[in-house]
């Protein structure tokens, strides 16, 4: 079990404070308590509590982000056909940093779009924050195993594993 968190702020020149994250994050501690991880980019923000399960080593704490710095992932989850995943996009040429799940996810995200959550057989939660396109993707498994709560009004999307 781990935690995420993140907020997006609707088309105003607010940006996302990182205490506001951290207060998010703590809060979710008891899911994550190996490590916690932030990600600040203008508007939007996202956090992470990590229950070390896959690839104990630093270098899989969330988020995480591609080479190119185009797509930050947080995930909460596991993805059981991740290493049949991991040898298709190694043959169209993605290099992994970690053996974890989520950098499948994050690499499948870059080759398929949206469309990578027809891919995935697992129970998840996700977010991916497009930093060229300036979108935040949210995708959940279909039997809702990884909770993904969230609250919208004028001005920010919030969500959390928790409420």
């Amino acid at each position: 079990m781990c935690g995420i968190a993140g907020v997006f702020h609707f088309g105003t020149k607010a940006k996302v404070e990182k205490d506001f994250l951290k207060k998010m994050a703590n809060v979710l501690e008891h899911r994550g308590p190996d490590a916690d991880g932030f990600y600040e980019d203008g508007h939007c923000g996202l956090a992470f509590r990590r229950l070390a399960i896959i690839d104990l080593k630093k270098r899989a704490n969330q988020p995480l982000i591609n080479k190119q710095g185009t797509f930050v992932l947080v995930f909460n989850g596991e993805i059981y056909n991740f290493k049949d995943l991991r040898r298709d996009l190694e043959g169209k040429g993605y290099h992994f940093e970690t053996e974890t799940d989520g950098e499948v996810i994050l690499h499948g995200y870059a080759a398929y779009g949206e469309k990578i959550v027809h891919k995935l057989r697992g129970m998840f939660a996700f977010a991916i924050w497009d930093t060229v396109k300036r979108k935040l993707f949210l995708a959940r498994d279909r039997v809702g195993k990884k909770p993904l709560f969230y609250f919208a009004d004028q001005q920010r999307f919030v969500f959390a594993s928790e409420m």
